[in-house]
């Protein structure tokens, strides 16, 4: 008995030893391949847009902003970080088939610019496919950009493993971007579980005024969703100080995306927040100063929970939210916003559409 009891105990400490040894090889490994942007890189413009598009003082624009959930979160999904189950939440066929209705809905909205989140180039979860490209495609005539915000070569949880991410912002425009870069925002985490988390970010594109000396500044973002709160603070503070010094310099000035937060001035009272939900963030917007304006449209909601598909759901009793939107310098009248209700049926999320006027 006691000689068996010495071998379980051998191999036990053995069994412990590997274990050991694999979480310290896996820790290195993550370290050393950690995204790490600078704090602020230029990013490359793909042209296709007409150099004849040229944007007046006085032009009416119209722009969307869609979180497109990777072409994988259609109203079938659910996902393990908002309290359901799945990892992988679509198949191949259909990842096809909401990529497609993202891109058919758009060309129905038929925007001058448009703001997409959550656009995988090369992600186990999306089959590896770039969403870029077929966006692209698919929407002819469009400058886009590409900014990364979650780059990491292999996430080893939960089960199945959630594995390699490569996705970011994406932001298409009928009018020529002259310049765009990636601003870096602050990231909570803490090492280890920083180096395999997003690193949100600003995407800035800049696209001239003829015949004026101040740009149209548009910012695209997607702000932290699964901190205790400190990184939505943190990030919204360096967002509200961009946005006023390019307002203050008289640029025309639209941040769009998802906020991961609702307005301090909508009413979002129609969307209550069920226990054991993920909880959406309010953006103070008294702390934007006095020369940006906030825009949401709460008749639709803009995004639902992932806790369990929608499909077959009660939607009546669903967790709705109103975190989509847009910030807008005063120099710009906003003639109509609207959260277009298309049900879910392709991302997580309604696109927002804004139409605005340049002053």
């Amino acid at each position: 008995m006691k000689k068996t009891l010495i071998i379980l105990m051998k191999i036990l400490a053995s069994v412990l030893l590997i274990a050991v040894i694999l979480i310290a090889v896996l820790l290195t490994v993550v370290s050393i391949r950690e995204y790490r942007p600078d704090e602020w890189e230029q990013i490359e413009v793909v042209s296709s847009a007409s150099p004849e598009e040229v944007i007046l003082p006085g032009d009416a624009l119209r722009i969307v902003s869609w979180n497109a959930g990777y072409g994988a979160l259609g109203d079938n999904a659910d996902f393990f970080m908002d309290y359901g189950k799945m990892v992988y939440t679509a198949d191949e066929q259909r990842l096809s088939e909401n990529l497609s209705g993202i891109t058919d809905t758009l060309a129905e909205i038929n925007p001058d610019i448009i703001l997409l989140q959550e656009t995988d180039v090369n992600s186990s979860r999306s089959y590896h496919t770039d969403e870029t490209d077929l966006i692209s495609a698919a929407l002819p005539g469009y400058d886009y950009t590409f900014a990364y915000n979650f780059n990491v070569d292999y996430i080893p949880y939960p089960v199945p493993p959630i594995g390699k991410v490569e996705s970011g912002l994406m932001t298409l425009s009928r009018y020529p971007i002259s310049s765009a870069e990636r601003i870096q925002l602050p990231c909570p985490f803490k090492w280890p579980v920083r180096c395999l988390n997003l690193k949100r970010c600003l995407s800035v594109n800049r696209i001239p005024i003829e015949g004026c000396d101040k740009e149209l500044v548009i910012v695209n973002l997607h702000l932290e969703a699964y901190d205790e709160g400190e990184g939505k603070i943190a990030q919204t503070r360096m967002l509200a100080d961009f946005l006023q010094t390019e307002a203050a310099a008289g640029n025309y000035v639209i941040a769009g995306g998802d906020f991961n937060q609702t307005f301090s001035s909508t009413d979002a009272s129609a969307y209550p927040e069920y226990e054991g939900r993920w909880h959406c963030g309010l953006i103070d917007e008294s702390e934007f100063g006095d020369q940006l304006s906030f825009y949401q449209d709460p008749s639709s909601p803009t995004c639902r929970s992932l806790d369990k598909p929608i499909a077959g759901a009660d939607r009546d009793s669903f967790q709705y939210y109103v975190i989509d939107g847009f910030i807008v310098s005063n120099n710009i009248e906003v003639t109509s916003v609207e959260t277009i209700d298309y049900m879910f049926t392709c991302t997580d999320h309604n696109p927002v559409v804004i139409d605005v006027i340049l002053n």
